[in-house]
């Protein structure tokens, strides 16, 4: 297949670009991280006392755009499928955003019952995690089309897949946002897999193996947790055995429920979008013209700048709403009712059983990360076991579901998935990789 040398530029200029931007480690103000990375902390830097106001702004303005498209006029937005999808919402969807919007309105204005407004649960939403949320986000909508759109993936995935479609049963695209995750921001790598589900690149067990497997914390904020909970002396450690637990347990996952019962099949909008025939007589043929293909069929910058424009308005409308909502009655619960503690009543006496030390104080944090990843890091600040800290610490990172944050995520966008197949996933998650943290524990820490 012949394609033109703008073509071949278009793709190894743009796709270099991408690495650099999203994969490529950068050592910057004392530490790894991304090139996008620098961009989001300069604009925390500067805004971010200043973001929550500005979000609540923005949020209502699409809160009025709603009411409008779901209670007055359900036609209004017939003519765009994507911006009836961000508008015209079901029950429980627009009741979330609303919730939401509201929510956050009551925590800059400093109005309303202090189980919404207080710095453990709407306060710790909009001042700690939202920000960081909506800036990462921002960035990615309208730079991601660089990652996806000009045959990146296409060439890596290539390459990967012999090994990774044995091991992990996806396609070795998904690399990519397995990296984005680990070097930049799960969000981001959770966003990258939604976008290629809707898209028609991945199925519904593809996307879900890889967003509830792969969608870990960057480097960067791993570094913060292990800094909170004070085991910083040990971070290289800490991360290793994150890494191995991740891989090792992502190995188990996707062979079993619920993973292994999701369909096979792809999105029913776009359908499958793959062309596995174009196979040239080498790997390294067959990766170039399956990436040239892509680049070729790429949108121009219009249409980029088209979709990273829908993309913003639904992060900020939609998402962000949603992720306040359901983060905020979570951490109420958290911090205001007995039923983390309750529940974690069996994770004690396992503990006990096993001998790890401060077994009834840390019980609750490795049940409570289902809410808020900051959380457990909160309960094992105050543990005096450098051993129990460890543990805490990996399995904050290793559990992924969390519903502040990348349950939010998911149960906002097209990929079929339910509350209680997130829980499962959480569950199932923490029983397979805890014996693995713990051996590793001891051999790095010792209690």
């Amino acid at each position: 297949m012949h394609f033109s040398t703008q073509t071949k530029v278009k793709t190894w200029t743009i796709s270099i670009i991408a690495l650099l931007l999203f994969i490529v480690p950068v050592y910057f103000n004392g530490q790894w991280t991304i090139i996008l990375g620098i961009f989001a902390d300069y604009i925390l830097g500067n805004l971010e006392t200043q973001i929550p106001a500005i979000l609540t702004v923005i949020m209502s303005i699409f809160l009025i755009i709603t009411i409008y498209g779901t209670l007055i006029n359900r036609n209004a937005f017939s003519q765009s499928q994507k911006m009836k999808d961000i508008f015209v919402l079901d029950w429980l969807w627009f009741t979330l955003r609303v919730l939401g919007t509201v929510f956050a309105g009551m925590v800059v204005l400093g109005l309303g019952p202090e189980a919404i407004t207080s710095d453990a649960t709407g306060g710790t939403m909009m001042n700690s995690l939202v920000p960081i949320l909506a800036t990462w986000l921002l960035l990615a909508a309208f730079l991601m089309p660089l990652l996806m759109n000009f045959g990146l993936m296409e060439f890596i995935g290539t390459f990967l897949e012999p090994v990774i479609r044995p091991l992990y049963r996806v396609p070795g695209r998904s690399s990519i946002d397995a990296l984005a995750s680990w070097m930049g921001s799960s969000p981001v790598g959770v966003m990258i897999t939604t976008q290629q589900y809707e898209k028609g690149f991945y199925t519904k067990r593809e996307a879900m193996n890889i967003a509830t497997n792969f969608s870990v914390l960057s480097i960067p904020f791993s570094l913060v947790i292990a800094s909170f909970i004070g085991i910083e002396e040990y971070f290289l450690q800490f991360y290793m055995t994150m890494a191995i637990a991740c891989i090792l347990t992502a190995l188990v996952m996707v062979r079993i429920p619920p993973l292994s019962k999701k369909e096979d099949t792809y999105y029913e909008v776009t359908g499958k979008q793959i062309d596995d025939r174009d196979v040239e007589s080498t790997m390294l043929k067959t990766a170039t013209t399956r990436a040239y293909k892509r680049a070729d069929e790429s949108d121009g910058p219009k249409g980029i700048i088209k979709d990273g424009t829908l993309n913003v308005v639904d992060i900020y409308g939609g998402l962000i709403p949603v992720v306040i909502a359901i983060g905020t009655l979570a951490l109420i619960v958290a911090e205001y009712t007995p039923v983390f503690t309750y529940l974690s009543y069996p994770v004690q006496l396992f503990l006990e059983l096993i001998n790890v030390p401060e077994a009834a104080a840390a019980a609750p944090a490795f049940i409570i990360g289902v809410t808020d990843m900051f959380l457990p890091s909160v309960i094992g600040s105050g543990i005096d076991s450098m051993f129990t800290k460890f543990l805490i610490a990996v399995m904050s990172l290793v559990q992924i579901i969390y519903f502040s944050e990348v349950g939010a995520l998911l149960l906002k966008s097209k990929i079929p998935v339910s509350v209680w197949e997130l829980l499962a996933i959480f569950i199932l998650r923490t029983i397979i990789s805890f014996p693995i943290i713990y051996v590793l524990a001891l051999l790095f820490v010792g209690y």
